[in-house]
């Protein structure tokens, strides 16, 4: 039987060389074993595991070891303050979308009511976030995938926000809804992205990831479609890669889309670009 401090330093010592975080991955997997929070075990430290708990951690650490992401060992991930449910269904929640979502809150206003949509809403972060943030919204979400679906909807139970989901591939199932702001974070990387060798992007679902012609074929289609769903005056918000913005900004404006502009990460990265319906050339 070996204590908290002892099991932490030797799971630190096996993830040294498979992860940049090693420590904070050990903790977070001994924290969901035992049910308990982070502070439980800098204030227990020579606590002693049963062996149930450290037979269950090894075999995470070992799975980890392979290069599976925490969050899907643990099978939630924070985001926004908030506590998401996530499994290999679904992209795992990183900051960058926080960007996005911090652009949505700008162009929305804070009181009265205004139509959002959510398109691949995944785990269902960005929906549930902007529904959290302005509550009078009305909010609708799509994803391809049942899966993803299912966990968006518990997601947003859990968060006590009521949202429409549909199963829709993009705007194919939606009915006919007029929106203030059609968001999303489409698959943006390329077939041929060298990232995708990243031992965690081998782990997500890859339809989320990939997407063809340079991984801009989803978000020109989103774009030619968008404004049949948009009031006058509306607003389309895009994720795209730290490489995509120039393209993003023509393809908008092949859609005849005004007020485009980009926005940085937190990385200081071009990550966001948004445009407004505008009125098509005769």
């Amino acid at each position: 039987m070996l204590s908290i401090k002892t099991t932490l330093i030797e799971a630190q010592r096996m993830l040294s060389m498979h992860s940049e975080s090693a420590m904070l991955d050990a903790e977070s997997l001994l924290c969901h074993v035992l049910n308990k929070p982070r502070t439980y075990l800098r204030a227990w430290p020579d606590t002693l595991l049963a062996a149930t708990e450290f037979n269950a951690f090894r075999a995470l650490i070992e799975q980890r070891k392979d290069g599976c992401p925490v969050a899907y060992l643990t099978g939630k991930k924070e985001f926004w303050s908030h506590e998401f449910i996530v499994s290999p269904e679904v992209l795992i929640p990183r900051p960058d979308t926080e960007c996005l979502i911090e652009q949505c809150l700008n162009l929305l206003p804070k009181t009265g009511t205004v139509t959002i949509l959510d398109l691949g809403t995944g785990s269902g972060i960005i929906a549930i976030i902007l529904a959290t943030e302005r509550p009078n919204a009305q909010v609708y979400a799509t994803d391809i995938s049942l899966a993803a679906l299912t966990l968006a909807q518990h997601n947003a139970t859990r968060h006590h926000v009521l949202i429409s989901f549909f199963h829709s591939n993009w705007f194919t199932a939606l009915p006919n809804i007029q929106f203030d702001l059609i968001v999303s974070n489409p698959p943006y990387i390329a077939p041929n992205d060298p990232h995708l060798i990243n031992a965690n992007l081998q782990y997500e679902p890859q339809h989320a990831l990939i997407a063809q012609e340079n991984g801009l074929a989803d978000i020109r289609q989103i774009t030619q479609t968008a404004a049949n769903f948009l009031k006058p005056h509306g607003f389309l918000a895009f994720e795209h890669g730290y490489n995509q913005a120039s393209a993003v900004q023509k393809i908008l404006q092949d859609s005849y889309f005004i007020n485009i502009a980009t926005h940085q990460d937190l990385a200081q990265l071009p990550r966001v670009t948004l445009g407004q319906v505008g009125i098509p050339h005769s």
